[in-house]
């Protein structure tokens, strides 16, 4: 695979045009082409590396499974009239289940969202999903539109803020449709990041059907966002397959995928965490959420951490500090859901995430 990459490489830089040249290689374009195609099919095989992870991190306190479930048709569809154009998505959720349930019980749901404009469901989360398995939550994780390791016609699905929420939706209408003992009324969302705007849009448009919501250093606002990342996060986003204009062209379509520019719809009990030294997403975007949520009078819960370690990953890092966070986060949840054996100490934590023994 190295001598691939160095091959397509060595081909792009001979298709360079001489100095002063400015017309278009085809050479050049198809090495490009090439290249694009290559690196999707190292995310799909790093995908299915880490699938195979799952079950060595975390099988020994979960039933884990991998469901292809579907979702709203694609956003942007070329030929909208064309066979199977209006097709629902189809897509892949995880599911993680506590060995130690009783089947003939009701068990809480937490569906837990990853972040990443282009990212996905990963081994990261090990001991995220460790410390919830020793509660007795059960967890979906949805690979909704837009994640990597699906090939690039799934990447090009993405639609950021938009029908992904649906996506995570799905996931939780699977669970409760699926899974006798999944209880319908004790349903939690969270993530981080990009995971907390997906958390935080789910209850906004689906208030019903969650019972509590912790979004992590969560986009808040892309019009904000659009002006202090780069241009080539910004061509993310402007991309013809995605929103398709930049924020000066269509602000509105921006504001309608963003928390921040939504929050008169918050009924669902909420906790917001942030760091100041947030180098992705910045803690003037949240700040910007949690004042509109002040002006809305909205109860909700929130804390903002000084220079936290770890930045962006302060409370997901697996130092002492940042399972000190993530127990605050689980008190928080444990009110609403009610879980049949709730970590209340340090302890509890380490012995849940790492396989410590007493």
């Amino acid at each position: 695979m190295k001598q691939i990459c160095i091959l397509i490489g060595f081909l792009l830089w001979m298709a360079v045009p001489a100095q002063g040249q400015t017309v278009e290689n085809p050479v050049k374009k198809d090495m490009e082409a090439l290249a694009t195609a290559n690196e999707h099919r190292l995310d799909m095989l790093e995908k299915k590396m880490d699938d195979v992870l799952w079950y060595h991190r975390a099988g020994d306190v979960a039933f884990i499974d991998k469901v292809y479930i579907t979702g709203p048709p694609p956003a942007n569809v070329k030929n909208p009239t064309a066979m199977g154009a209006a097709n629902p998505l189809k897509f892949w959720s995880y599911v993680f289940i506590p060995k130690q349930i009783d089947v003939n019980k009701k068990y809480p749901l937490i569906v837990l969202v990853h972040g990443g404009v282009h990212a996905n469901f990963d081994t990261y989360y090990t001991h995220i999903v460790r410390e919830l398995m020793a509660q007795g939550y059960i967890v979906v994780a949805p690979e909704y539109r837009g994640s990597t390791g699906y090939g690039q016609s799934f990447w090009k699905n993405i639609d950021y803020g938009g029908l992904e929420v649906q996506d995570s939706e799905a996931s939780r209408a699977y669970m409760v449709e699926n899974y006798s003992f999944v209880d319908e009324n004790r349903v939690g969302v969270v993530g981080w990041s990009h995971g907390g705007l997906i958390g935080l849009m789910s209850i906004f448009q689906y208030p019903e059907n969650y019972a509590v919501c912790f979004a992590g250093v969560p986009v808040s606002d892309l019009v904000a966002r659009m002006g202090y990342h780069d241009e080539a996060y910004r061509k993310l986003f402007s991309a013809d397959y995605h929103i398709g204009k930049t924020v000066e062209e269509n602000v509105e379509e921006y504001r309608r995928r963003s928390p921040a520019w939504n929050v008169e719809k918050l009924r669902t009990p909420l906790l917001i965490h942030t760091s100041t030294n947030d180098d992705d997403v910045h803690v003037l975007e949240v700040e910007t959420l949690i004042r509109a949520l002040k002006a809305e009078g909205k109860k909700f819960e929130y804390e903002i951490f000084k220079d936290s370690p770890g930045g962006h990953s302060f409370d997901r890092i697996d130092t002492k500090e940042a399972r000190e966070i993530r127990l605050k986060i689980w008190t928080f949840i444990a009110k609403y859901l009610n879980p049949p054996a709730p970590v209340k100490t340090l302890k509890d934590m380490e012995k849940a995430a790492y396989r410590m023994v007493e």
